[in-house]
């Protein structure tokens, strides 16, 4: 059995700072009984530690040479503790995420501002989704959240939703169909569709819209930035589909007009897909309310769940 433990040198600093039994039993949460006992015991291994009947306690020389040793001793303990603690923080609190929704970037880049000025210490990684599953990563643990609007059952996934959008149909400002309201399935079958370089499943305008009702657009044209398909829409050059809340500054600035997919329009969820172990952890929670704080502050249109 080893001389000492660091506990003996807990044990003798709060007799040095309190002057009293009780109290120093109260500062490292043992019974007045218990610290006796723990005392009697070092002094089995290492002598006497106190001067016999002063008050307050007085040190014996072997005594100071262990207050010496704790104050050397206990502050590097407390600063290696804190070391780890934030080492292993750093390591369990991985957010390595990424998203199936181009038109994402407006509302997440100042997400993720505000996420990392409130939570340091966690590792925030955004990867793309073009170069592999991303739902499939997240159940193999490469990554910790995928932002999707396309939920697939998959045990041990959770989808929490963020908010709801609707897509709208983008036409030019001269567009023979740039007078309607809404537009029927059967108007885009002799359009030029410009959508994402996506699967026509993961698109509302396919999976909810043109699929169910048999039509498919005379051609598909793809873009990877939703301004480059802006522009392409706004030349006459075809029509896209996008969020609502993606079109507003185009909107606003009058380069094309928005219709409604349908009389009463193609509503959608954008969730976030976490695994269900991940769920109440406290950095993971505050990313979600964060999220969907700072998307209704930075998008029109869209509701809270």
């Amino acid at each position: 059995m080893p001389r000492l433990e660091i506990r003996h040198l807990r044990t003798l600093v709060a007799l040095r700072d309190s002057g009293s039994l009780v109290e120093a039993a109260e500062r490292v949460h043992l019974t007045q009984s218990a610290l006796s006992h723990q005392l009697k015991e070092l002094e089995g291994r290492v002598g006497t530690l106190f001067k016999r009947k002063t008050r307050p306690i007085q040190f014996s020389p072997v005594g100071q040479r262990l207050l010496v040793l704790a104050d050397q001793v206990l502050p590097q303990i407390r600063l290696a503790e804190r070391d780890i603690d934030r080492l292993m923080r750093r390591h369990e609190a991985r957010l390595h995420m990424a998203i199936e929704c181009h038109s994402c970037y407006q509302w997440l880049m100042p997400t993720l501002d505000h996420y990392r000025q409130q939570w340091p210490d966690v590792e925030v990684d955004l990867m793309g989704s073009n170069v592999f599953e991303p739902l499939t990563s997240l159940l193999r643990e490469q990554l910790d959240l995928v932002i999707t609007s396309d939920p697939q059952p998959l045990d041990g996934i959770e989808y929490i939703p963020l908010f709801r959008y609707e897509s709208l149909l983008a036409v030019a400002q001269d567009h023979p169909l740039a007078k309607r309201a809404w537009v029927a399935p059967e108007d885009l079958r002799e359009q030029v569709l410009i959508t994402y370089p996506v699967e026509h499943s993961r698109l509302d305008v396919f999976s909810k819209f043109m699929t169910p009702a048999g039509v498919y657009p005379d051609e598909v044209r793809t873009a990877e930035l939703t301004m480059m398909m802006v522009q392409l829409v706004a030349s006459g050059r075809g029509v896209c589909a996008l969020p609502n809340w993606a079109l507003t500054e185009y909107l606003n600035r009058q380069y094309v007009k928005a219709l409604k997919l349908g009389e009463q329009g193609i509503w959608s969820t954008l969730y976030a897909a976490i695994r269900q172990e991940q769920r109440e952890q406290p950095w993971m929670k505050a990313f979600l309310q964060i999220a969907r704080k700072t998307s209704s502050e930075e998008l029109d249109g869209i509701q809270l769940p």
